[in-house]
């Protein structure tokens, strides 16, 4: 054989190899196929199986669930038909109820109108009777009744006076007793020191030769001083002392301070006094915030704006007849607190009235009215409650009571001015107040003088016992009373006291 022929013979052998290994592949991908193909059968059977199991166990499950609501169905209706018959057979007690009601109504409806016609009817007889009365006594009935007061106040003025004294007694102790035990308890809790502020500071000198510097060449350097400061410095031939005179107790202690600091530092000079001024008063604003915050911090009272503890702080350097206004202020809140405290009252709302209730004064003639106006103005700028508002300022009756802290709030302040040392009136006030004393008691019919007594604490007033009698002496009482508070002004409470006496005198010949 060729090489040709070889080569033929191994093509077709190749040839043969591939179909005859194609045609086996097949077979077995044949038998493979039908392999996978009866397990998948086996599995869907298996998967419908399981689903017609679960499908007939679901029938079942929702054969009992229709069986159970069919019977709760039936349970609710049955207890709807038993619970429509118990409805039923109250609308039939309700219907018989309201009839017997209605009933009852046009009973008592004619039971009124029979009783409204024997009322006219019987208005009609007493009418017609006192038209008789009237006649035959030839008096009204007003006329026939004042007549009859009169005499029976005249048959019993002994027991009438007798009564209403017991009866006054009774009150006035048993009050007068609850009063002094709240006020005692107050006062003894809380015991403010107070020194009467004068309008003069006194500065004492190291030795005389400070007083020529302080003079300076030609006056210059004390005439900065005073015009720096507002004040008046008094250099006299009292030994190494200068007195700085001003009624602005804020530009006094300025300049006392700014004189102590030139007198220690040594170098008096315009320059140096300007300088020296300057900071002091940088430093008196501060010391004034802080003196607000502290009395606020005292009392309690720690809500306040500090704009509004910047004007309390002012009062540190405000006097009322010589008084502290500050320290009077903190006083006045202690003493409304504990007093509120003993009768239930707020004492938040106490306190803080009371410590606020001369805020007016702080500011100066800038201002146009009554310190009490200013303040609250003052208190409503800065967002203070209206029941602090209502408590201060009543404090000088300017206003009514609209709270029992007002009324707390007033009896704190006379409590404060009130204390001996206190305060420093002036004898020209002194004597105008004994002289109005007087003149308010003379005003009245029936009086025939009156006496001021106890540094304006009492009048006495003796009444013309022919105008005045007994029974009319507790009307005179009062109606004095209530003049003097209503015209004048003062510090604590003044006695009115009645004195009618009768003296007949006959000769024996």
């Amino acid at each position: 054989m060729t090489d040709t022929t070889l080569l033929l013979v191994g093509v077709f052998a190749l040839l043969a190899g591939i179909v005859i290994g194609y045609l086996i592949r097949q077979q077995i991908a044949k038998k493979r196929i039908g392999t996978i193909e009866q397990k998948l059968q086996e599995k869907i059977r298996a998967t419908k199986e399981e689903a017609q199991k679960i499908i007939n166990q679901a029938h079942e499950k929702a054969d009992e669930i229709i069986k159970s609501a069919k019977f709760d169905i039936e349970k609710q209706r049955k207890e709807l038909i038993k619970m429509e018959e118990m409805l039923v057979k109250r609308e039939g007690i309700l219907n018989e109820k309201a009839g017997l009601l209605d009933k009852k109504e046009s009973e008592l409806k004619e039971s009124l109108a029979g009783i409204e016609k024997s009322k006219q009817e019987i208005d009609k007889l007493k009418d017609e009777l006192v038209s008789q009365i009237e006649r035959i006594t030839q008096m009204t009935k007003d006329e026939a009744k004042e007549l009859l007061l009169k005499n029976i106040e005249k048959e019993y003025e002994v027991d009438i006076l007798a009564r209403i004294k017991k009866m006054e007694e009774f009150g006035k102790e048993t009050l007068e007793k609850r009063a002094k035990d709240i006020l005692a308890t107050a006062i003894q809790r809380y015991a403010l020191p107070q020194c009467q502020e004068i309008s003069t500071t006194t500065v004492m000198l190291p030795n005389e030769d400070v007083k020529g510097k302080i003079i300076g060449k030609e006056g210059r350097n004390i005439r900065t001083l005073e015009k720096l400061t507002g004040a008046e410095f008094i250099i006299d031939e009292t030994p190494e002392t200068v007195v700085i005179s001003c009624f602005d107790p804020v530009r006094r202690h300025i300049a006392k301070v700014a004189l102590e600091r030139l007198i220690q530092d040594g170098r008096i000079q315009p320059a140096r006094i300007e300088e020296t001024v300057a900071k002091v008063q940088e430093e008196i604003q501060e010391e004034i915030k802080q003196a607000g915050e502290q009395a606020a911090y005292e009392v309690g009272v720690l809500d306040l704006h500090p704009k509004l503890l910047q004007i309390l702080g002012r009062l540190k350097f405000r006097t009322s007849y010589a008084q502290n206004v500050l320290l009077h202020s903190i006083e006045v809140a202690h003493l409304a607190g504990m007093i509120a405290a003993e009768l239930g009252a707020n004492v938040k709302v106490a306190k803080k009235g009371g410590l606020l209730h001369d805020i007016g004064k702080a500011i100066d003639q800038e201002v146009e009215g009554s310190h009490v106006k200013i303040g609250i103005k003052i208190l409503e700028k800065f967002g203070v409650e209206k029941a602090v508002i209502d408590a201060m300022k009543s404090h000088h009756e300017e206003f009514p009571f609209e709270n029992i802290e007002a009324v707390i709030v007033k009896v704190a302040d006379q409590i404060s001015g009130a204390r001996p040392g206190a305060r420093r009136d002036t004898v020209e006030n002194y004597i105008k107040r004994l002289e109005d004393l007087e003149r308010i008691a003379t005003s009245f019919p029936g009086v025939e003088k009156a006496w001021a007594l106890q540094a304006g604490r009492e009048i006495r007033i003796f009444v013309k016992p022919q105008q005045i009698s007994d029974l009319e002496c507790y009307k005179l009482a009062k109606d004095v009373a209530n003049k003097i508070e209503e015209e004048l002004k003062y510090p604590g409470e003044i006695k009115v006291t009645i004195i009618r006496e009768l003296r007949v005198i006959e000769y024996a010949r």
